[in-house]
């Protein structure tokens, strides 16, 4: 891959307000001009969960994409791109017919995402035969890499790494001799919560499985009320665990709460679960991505970053960087990923034959102190 110039975080700032939004088709657009104006001739699309239950964890995927492309546009005016998005609402279903609208879009050369591990699965069949590149920063399943696609890259640990990560926190950490484990049904909780399971080998456990659509969840809680587990570990998204949270503490449940990166929400979880997730540990492969970065996250959203936000700033500018260096049609844009070796805010991004980061990094451990979720410590 030929050199370019790296963007510092400075030059993240330049231009903020330089942003245009537009709609076509059934899924809305986000353009991002130059200083300059003009028109951008190519595009990366981002597919993600921008609207539906799971919407707390497509924001900060989309603001880290826009980030970075912001600040690729007001350097790069004479080779601006543009921010395409297609939403899925993290539903496996809706996202083949969102994929065929993204291979559909020309100028776009690469996809950031999918998002969630259930949609990766139907996608992917499409970008594959399309030949367009997918690169995801939060679709974590543990058997997405064993499918034979040749387009898609993950710039993360799985759930293979995250699960028994988890599991030598709650083993070394809490030293439970039970343990209750639940999952939700999906391609990513069952997934998750297996490889917790199997890597809980000093503690008896007890299993339930969740309907994520149903109100209530009496049957989970009166099942580990009866077991008495000293820790419940949950694999699901943030709104099933607030409820799943609220219900166990309402009924007389004190196992200490552990949850995967799904949870890491404070408005979806923290926030709607309120006093029930005190105390919470909850396990991610993310990374905030370090001073720099958070300040320049900070300057542009007023905020701190959220969950995945740095891995999807990462692909955007692992793509720029590609883009920058000469690529113009899709077929150049994924050899140019296949030959990447960046160094990310996250990691050192470069990935094996089957798609996986070969640097997939530690987890990170976070645990809700005064309502807030707050880092804890990391497990390598």
């Amino acid at each position: 891959m030929k050199k370019t110039k790296m963007f510092r975080a400075s030059a993240l700032v330049i231009g903020l307000s330089l942003v245009g939004v537009a709609c076509g088709g059934s899924d809305e657009s986000a353009d991002t001009t130059p200083a300059g104006g003009g028109e951008c001739k190519v595009a990366l699309g981002l597919q993600f969960p921008e609207t539906g239950d799971a919407a707390n964890l497509g924001a900060p995927m989309l603001k880290g994409a826009q980030l970075a492309i912001d600040a690729y546009n007001a350097e790069n005016a004479d080779n601006c791109v543009t921010l395409k998005k297609f939403d899925t609402q993290g539903d496996p279903a809706k996202a083949p017919a969102v994929a065929q609208a993204a291979i559909d879009d020309a100028s776009v050369l690469g996809i950031m995402g999918p998002g969630f591990s259930g949609e990766s699965k139907a996608a992917l069949p499409l970008y594959d035969a399309a030949g367009l590149a997918a690169v995801t920063g939060s679709a974590t399943n543990a058997e997405l890499q064993n499918n034979g696609w040749k387009v898609w890259f993950r710039v993360l640990a799985n759930d293979a790494v995250q699960g028994p990560g988890i599991a030598k926190y709650v083993a070394e950490t809490l030293k439970p001799a039970s343990i209750g484990i639940i999952d939700d049904a999906s391609e990513y909780g069952k997934g998750l919560a297996d490889n917790v399971k199997a890597a809980m080998t000093s503690a008896t456990v007890t299993t339930e499985t969740i309907d994520p659509k149903a109100a209530d969840f009496s049957a989970a809680v009166s099942k580990m009320k009866d077991a008495n587990p000293e820790v419940i570990f949950f694999g699901g998204y943030y709104a099933e665990a607030a409820k799943l949270s609220t219900q166990l503490r309402d009924g007389g449940v004190t196992a200490t709460l552990v949850f995967g990166d799904g949870v890491k929400d404070q408005a979806g979880y923290a926030d709607a679960a309120g006093p029930a997730a005190e105390g919470a540990i909850i396990g991610c492969p993310c990374k905030d991505g370090g001073e720099e970065f958070s300040a320049a996250w900070n300057t542009k959203y007023n905020e701190a970053p959220g969950t995945y936000g740095a891995e999807y700033y990462d692909i955007a500018k692992l793509y720029l960087s590609i883009i920058a260096g000469g690529a113009k049609d899709r077929a150049a844009v994924l050899e140019g990923v296949k030959a990447a070796d960046y160094a990310g805010v996250t990691k050192q991004i470069k990935f094996q034959e089957n798609g996986e980061a070969t640097e997939s990094g530690a987890i990170y451990l976070y645990k809700v102190v005064d309502g807030t979720i707050t880092f804890e410590t990391d497990v390598k």
